[in-house]
């Protein structure tokens, strides 16, 4: 029997291993001594004289930014329909307002056009998402947010290492970038979140906030030689902190994103090469010299085909491969739908994407042989079922 190609699998080595017995056997299991190295290695490898916060999800480091630059009740948050629910549902989490935009039909990030149309006398931010791992337009949309006085707290949950104007994200002019370790990411800590910025205050509040709003740093107190069990409460902050557990899978992930990421676009050329003459759309490409994360491999089957999206992917898992669908919409989903009044004919480029996506798999421990299989499974499948 052929085996299975799942649409993800991880890499977890000896390294990561260790490392988390090392922190067992240490007894720091919460955060501590391996969060504090994960930070440091963190910042370091983006530059830019950033201060890297580790939190327990991606979620929560978008909160948090929200949280730090002043969005509160009645304000508004400009975003992206075509995302996962995370980047809206931290918008209602401060009493928020979710302003939804379509996104741009040559690059699935948002557009910056739109932006402009939706700006209101209580917009105070915007998330944009680089989707895929493909950097939105930047420039444009800092230029856009400092004209309007508005505060950019990028969604890169899937932009580790992507790159704009040749610099990483995270080291651009935005108030804060917020990065996933979720397992299926670039490189994972299980569950996971780094928050980078170089805004003094936000960091001092982010870190404050991410632990109960607590006066002193949990690691420091506890390690103080002289004693240290005072402490204040100075916001209702959340629990939002990363464990050591977490970190030392972090710490060696990190070392690996480099490998990963070459591994990524390996497969992402070979899948260029062999499904360029099939009826279907291939993802979106950086601009010349920029980099693309690959998180995600997208194409788009062809509209007029006689099979669509969803058999697509049945037959495909029925012939030993998963795919997946990134994302539904958030104008389709119930509650967003409902609440703010969206429909398909706000979003035409948002659904236009959704109709026809299919996720393919890959990952840093995929086969070249995998990719054969993969793709010519796909021409298959389309040989079969053209008009």
């Amino acid at each position: 029997m052929t085996d299975f190609i799942p649409f993800f699998n991880l890499e977890i080595g000896e390294d990561e291993i260790a490392e988390v017995v090392d922190s067992l056997r240490a007894g720091w299991v919460t955060t501590g001594p391996k969060v504090n190295k994960f930070e440091k290695d963190f910042a370091e490898f983006i530059g830019g004289g950033v201060e890297a916060i580790a939190v327990n999800s991606a979620t929560s480091g978008l909160h948090l930014a929200l949280e730090a630059v002043g969005v509160g009740q009645g304000d508004e948050v400009i975003t992206v329909s075509y995302t996962f629910t995370a980047t809206a549902e931290v918008i209602r989490y401060l009493d928020a307002k979710p302003v939804f935009v379509d996104v741009d039909p040559e690059t699935y990030c948002i557009d910056v056009a739109a932006i402009e149309d939706a700006i209101t006398p209580k917009t105070k931010a915007i998330i944009p998402v680089h989707f895929g791992g493909l950097s939105a337009d930047m420039g444009s949309l800092i230029e856009l947010a400092k004209r309007h006085n508005l505060h950019v707290v990028e969604d890169a949950a899937h932009a580790l290492p992507t790159t704009y104007d040749g610099q990483l994200i995270g080291t651009l002019d935005t108030d804060a970038t917020v990065f996933s370790f979720y397992s299926n990411k670039t490189m994972t800590t299980g569950e996971g979140g780094m928050l980078v910025t170089r805004n003094p205050a936000l960091s001092k509040r982010v870190r404050m906030m991410r632990l109960h709003g607590i006066s002193k740093d949990v690691f420091n107190r506890f390690n103080s030689k002289a004693p240290a069990w005072y402490y204040e409460i100075l916001a209702p902050g959340f629990k939002y902190n990363m464990t050591d557990i977490a970190a030392c899978l972090g710490i060696h992930q990190l070392k690996k994103v480099r490998a990963f990421h070459e591994h990524r676009t390996r497969i992402a050329e070979a899948y260029d090469a062999k499904l360029a003459d099939l009826p279907l759309r291939l993802p979106p490409k950086p601009r010349k010299g920029e980099q693309h994360s690959w998180h995600l491999y997208v194409i788009c089957l062809a509209e007029g085909l006689r099979i669509g999206r969803d058999e697509f992917i049945q037959k495909m898992f029925e012939m030993g491969i998963g795919c997946s669908v990134h994302y539904i919409p958030l104008h389709l989903q119930p509650y967003w739908r409902e609440t703010y009044g969206l429909s398909e004919k706000m979003f035409p480029n948002s659904q236009r994407i959704y109709d026809g996506c299919v996720s393919l798999p890959i990952y840093p421990i995929m086969t070249m042989e995998n990719v054969q299989r993969v793709t010519s499974t796909i021409q298959q499948l389309l040989d079969d079922t053209r008009n």
